[in-house]
């Protein structure tokens, strides 16, 4: 055991200083805002932050605030009030909206929320739910296009997202040498995501939950971590191995239920706490304007918001156009429609209620709190004192549903680059990577992952802001038409 031990430890120090601490130099490359306070910056934003935030800003000005234009009819649209029974596709709106949210609501919401409000204070609260605001006009552009440009396999399945609008669209505009190369780069980083931060990461996390002293500590050691990677391999095979209609399936199930599961518990807490959630609500909004510690300060503040919110709803980073691409519908527009609503649920319904219950619960302030997913489970074990397990399993759950999704992500990027005859390898080198994740945490991997999800940003909205006008023509046509009365309702 000792020279393969020493092996590993060997090959991920070399992948860490060749690929990862590179990658990480390129794609996390910080841009200086002075504070005012010496000749030093004060704050250093990450490029890919604000790539993402000017991105979404972009989209919202261009498309005119279509998340709230929109909103009343994109919920009809989940609701299945304008689909048509002969429509092409292969899963339902809400199969695809609750795919696409299963890999994004989930230990980002719990713990992520928490460090941002540890590092920034309660004022990140407000930008995050800005951030949210603003990253639903990014997941309508990148959805539509995945619509506008999905294709039929050979094999009788759909494929679509920005890997085919990245070469197609680009294509139609003279630009396809540089389509074909984003296409390209967006593949093999949304493969490399899917690997690390949509499966070994959620693995490893997910095996800590559960052999924690709260829940199953007679899980915590070698044996119980190769048990519990060879159950949750099992059964995250078992879905994959169907394709996109089981994991909808799955998803659709288990996302209404972990949110609201989590939801509920979170609006007790609050109605218990129906005193100081006024004061609440003020300090997070005060807290997001405070210059207290100086422009660097309020800057600090901001971006530890934006950053979250971009880790956690992923909106433009492409990823979500994978899974809606496959929808039911014969109307692109539509499909963004409801994709721009997933920010919205993960985001400003989720991301929102566990800030507020930190800051009503003082849990922000408390030392005994700790950070991460500790203060948020301190948060809740205020009123809920057995709240850790349920956290547990519930963060057990949110891994499982988002190893599915990013399991169809990178399987659909890797048929585009090595053909669809070669999908099983991709789920059985998948599924092996969800097993050595319980087992133990090359961080390395985890790294490059993290860091491939981040960067298939660049590439995607590169294209997405060249095709934004094809965008805006098909939301000003499909507008024209809604008004008019032009579709019809089925419900």
């Amino acid at each position: 055991m000792e020279p393969s031990a020493g092996f590993l430890s060997q090959l991920e120090a070399f992948f860490s200083d060749c690929v990862v601490d590179p990658l990480s130099a390129l794609i996390f490359w910080d841009v200086a805002f002075w504070d005012g306070a010496g000749d030093d910056p004060g704050v250093q934003v990450p490029l890919v932050v604000l790539w993402l935030i000017l991105g979404a800003t972009y989209f919202t000005l261009r498309f005119r605030f279509v998340s709230i234009r929109a909103f009343r009819h994109a919920v009809d649209c989940v609701r299945g009030r304008y689909t048509r029974p002969d429509e092409a596709g292969e899963i339902s709106h809400f199969q695809a909206l609750s795919a696409a949210l299963s890999a994004t609501v989930g230990l980002g919401n719990i713990a992520g929320v928490a460090v941002a409000v540890g590092l920034g204070g309660p004022g990140a609260v407000f930008w995050m739910i800005l951030a949210g605001f603003l990253g639903m006009s990014s997941k309508f552009a990148e959805c539509t296009l995945g619509q506008r440009y999905r294709i039929e396999r050979e094999d009788g399945h759909v494929s679509g997202g920005a890997m085919h609008y990245l070469r197609d669209g680009l294509a139609e505009m003279g630009l396809g040498r540089l389509g074909k190369v984003l296409a390209v780069v967006f593949a093999v980083m949304c493969i490399g995501g899917s690997f690390g931060g949509g499966n070994m990461f959620q693995s490893n996390q997910a095996f800590a939950q559960i052999s924690s002293d709260a829940v199953l500590p007679i899980l915590a050691n070698t044996e119980g971590a190769v048990l519990f990677g060879l159950v949750l391999t099992l059964l995250v095979g078992v879905v994959i191995i169907g394709g996109i209609k089981r994991i909808g399936e799955v998803a659709s199930a288990l996302v209404p239920l972990m949110c609201t599961v989590y939801l509920l518990c979170g609006f007790w807490i609050l109605l218990m706490h129906a005193g100081s959630i006024g004061t609440g609500l003020l300090t997070i909004v005060t807290a997001a304007f405070s210059w207290e510690a100086g422009a660097g300060g309020f800057v600090g503040v901001l971006i530890q918001g934006f950053r979250r919110a971009a880790f956690s709803n992923e909106a433009g980073t492409g990823s979500a156009a994978i899974v809606h691409a496959a929808a039911i519908t014969d109307q692109p527009v539509r499909e963004g429609m409801v994709a721009l609503l997933e920010p919205f649920v993960d985001t400003l319904i989720v991301c929102t209620m566990t800030g507020l219950v930190l800051v009503v619960t003082g849990a922000h302030t408390a030392p005994e709190a700790g950070s991460g997913i500790q203060m948020t489970s301190w948060a809740f074990a205020t009123v809920f004192p057995w709240f850790p397990i349920v956290l547990s399993f519930t963060a057990v759950l949110f891994a499982f549903s988002t190893m599915i999704s990013w399991s169809y992500y990178g399987e659909q990027c890797w048929a585009q680059l090595f053909g669809i005859r070669s999908i099983l390898g991709y789920k059985a080198v998948f599924l092996i990577f969800a097993w050595l994740g319980a087992i133990f945490q090359a961080q390395a991997v985890i790294d490059f992952g993290d860091m491939m999800i981040l960067g298939m940003a660049f590439p995607n909205l590169i294209g997405v802001m060249l095709l934004s006008g094809k965008v805006k023509a098909d939301l000003d046509a499909y507008m024209r038409r809604l008004r008019a009365g032009e579709f019809t309702r089925y419900r």
